[in-house]
């Protein structure tokens, strides 16, 4: 259940790479059909929501939205009363590479079919992969979002990369030229952990972060978690209840980052074994889920990432200069 408003705020927001963008980015043949799980997680995870009374963000995909097939899944989404951000409409995760022309048709297509699948026009971004770059950000201010969450301060991205790298099929030198920014790179753990407002020339846009551990910049999105839990939930659970009492003994307002895998096992799928805890069943997985949101529940007013961005408005946050390679 939300809590009083008298506790600190927080937001939670689940990223929805469908099937076929893992397998894209992992480098599988078939991805192009577009296979979908859209059908079993989001009616799985609405379910465990309503039963909460958490409202929160889903970034869609807006090749997902294009297809006729899953304009009813996704428009039960909005139907419930969550916000639906833009994750971008192809889903690859370098959009560092792409020219303004082609940043712009990415954007704005995705937003076209977000709107015709949901009713809803988004007012907030996540870059697949967190890829984000300063034509990007003064893009989004010219567009109006109110919001970008793009930003993941850790320093193990290259960690990260690199254990995808060795589970990938990638072949050709081109497609891992193209993804050799996955997951950003050391640098990024100099990031803030706390909202702060991108200085871009058309105006300011609220960046929210994807949390991680203040002070430690480790990993605490629930894919992590899961990761943790293969070995003792019991220390997973203590992680994050560690993370959250350092959240607000430094003032820092989290964003919790879900997927959908997150809520689906090996009973469900076993064409992306790759993922981590994907050898999990998904009762498993949903159960220890459900203690992750009933913990972050407990300690924080949990909205969406929009309600979030509403709340920071009014607040004195830093001022950065964008600059990235």
């Amino acid at each position: 259940m939300n809590q009083p408003a008298s506790n600190p705020v927080a937001s939670l927001s689940l990223d929805l790479d469908n099937k076929w963008s893992y397998m894209k980015t992992h480098g599988d043949a078939g991805w192009e059909s577009l296979p979908s799980y859209l059908d079993i997680v989001v009616p799985r995870v609405l379910g465990i929501l309503k039963e909460r009374n958490l409202t929160i963000t889903f970034f869609v995909v807006g090749l997902d939205a294009a297809q006729d097939k899953n304009r009813d899944v996704l428009r039960s989404i909005a139907d419930n009363g969550h916000e639906i951000g833009n994750h971008s409409f192809h889903h690859e995760p370098w959009l560092h590479l792409y020219s303004d022309a082609q940043l712009e048709e990415e954007i704005k297509r995705a937003e076209d079919s977000l709107e015709q699948a949901t009713g809803k026009h988004p007012v907030g971004f996540r870059g697949p992969g967190f890829s984000l770059s300063n034509s990007l950000l003064e893009l989004l201010t010219r567009r109006g979002y109110m919001y970008d969450a793009s930003t993941f301060p850790t320093y193990l991205g290259p960690l990260a990369r690199a254990y995808y790298f060795m589970k990938s099929r990638l072949d050709s030198v081109e497609e891992k030229e193209q993804r050799k920014k996955l997951f950003g790179s050391i640098s990024d753990g100099l990031r803030s952990t706390k909202a702060y407002r991108w200085r871009t020339s058309p105006a300011e846009l609220i960046e929210i972060p994807v949390t991680t551990m203040p002070m430690f910049k480790l990993p605490i999105h629930v894919s992590y978690l899961l990761y943790l839990s293969n070995y003792s939930s019991a220390i997973a659970l203590s992680y994050f209840n560690t993370a959250m009492q350092l959240c607000r003994m430094t003032g820092t307002q989290p964003s919790l980052l879900l997927h959908p895998l997150d809520f689906m096992g090996c009973d469900d799928t076993t064409d992306l074994s790759f993922f981590p805890a994907m050898q999990m069943q998904s009762s498993q997985k949903v159960a220890f889920v459900e203690r992750v949101f009933d913990i972050y529940a407990n300690r924080f007013d949990v909205v969406s990432m929009s309600e979030h961005a509403r709340r920071l408005q009014s607040a004195d946050l830093p001022r950065v200069t964008p600059r990235f390679n």
